[in-house]
């Protein structure tokens, strides 16, 4: 065998080699149920609570890390992981828009959904909670379910609603416009989704005008105890801690940390 002849031979082990390697990504168990998960190979988000939260039910989890949630997402369809974990509805989201794609059942926690006031301010607190209520009762809800969280495809556009003649003054709504379908960014740049529709609801029910204040996800806090804005919501978990802060609603979602597959 002549030197060109070994090189070839060489080069073509090397690329037969990394084609097997190539494929042990898509050669993972299919998972169909909760029971499955523990020590599988998770994909999540940089700089989220989210492996955290999966150690605390499935301490054999692994984890592999990625820029964003839709990244994690790809990286389950690509068979680079066995299932990404992050906030229940933002993986239904994704999987009504990427065939293949699936949350599993059971929760891998719960967590409930709602918005917050400054601490003290029970008017705004007790108007939210009516608006939900309401909603709830009258079928309102689940047309925003089935607007916001389709089965397949992408959210719908955002409803035409009454508003507010002004006469209550202005509602400052702080959101972060990274939580699709409660609170994103739409093709026409508007900021939309399940949580802007909420608060639109609570300032016409108010007489108020809404004004859509968007910033960071750790910034809404600060924002509203610094009287900045006057109610925020965007996927944010009602939590103890967050309680001696500020005053929440009632809870409007029941979602928390879930497990995406591949179907």
């Amino acid at each position: 065998m002549n030197i060109r002849q070994a090189r070839l031979t060489a080069l073509c082990a090397l690329f037969a080699g990394l084609s097997l390697l190539a494929g042990c990504g898509s050669e993972r168990a299919k998972i169909t149920s909760f029971d499955q998960l523990d020590g599988k190979e998770f994909a999540v988000p940089t700089g989220t609570v989210a492996d955290q939260l999966v150690l605390s039910k499935l301490p054999k989890a692994k984890f592999k890390y990625f820029n964003t949630v839709l990244d994690s997402a790809m990286a389950v369809k690509a068979g680079k992981a066995d299932a990404a974990a992050y906030d229940e509805p933002i993986l239904r989201n994704i999987a009504g828009k990427n065939p293949g794609l699936k949350v599993i059942a059971q929760p891998i926690t719960v967590d409930e959904y709602g918005f917050a006031v400054r601490l003290g301010d029970q008017v705004l607190k007790e108007a939210i909670d009516a608006v939900v209520r309401d909603a709830r009762a009258d079928g309102t809800y689940q047309q925003m379910m089935d607007r916001w969280l389709p089965a397949q495809g992408d959210p719908k556009a955002m409803p035409v609603l009454p508003a507010g003649d002004g006469s209550g003054g202005v509602l400052r709504f702080g959101t972060a416009s990274v939580t699709e379908p409660f609170s994103f960014v739409d093709a026409s740049q508007h900021v939309v989704g399940m949580d802007v529709e909420f608060a639109t609801r609570v300032a016409a029910k108010l007489n108020r005008t809404l004004e859509v204040v968007n910033m960071d996800f750790g910034a809404m806090i600060p924002a509203l105890i610094a009287g900045k804005v006057d109610m925020i919501g965007a996927c944010i978990t009602i939590t103890e801690e967050r309680k001696k802060s500020v005053l929440f609603s009632d809870s409007y979602y029941t979602g928390g940390i879930s497990a995406l597959v591949r179907e």
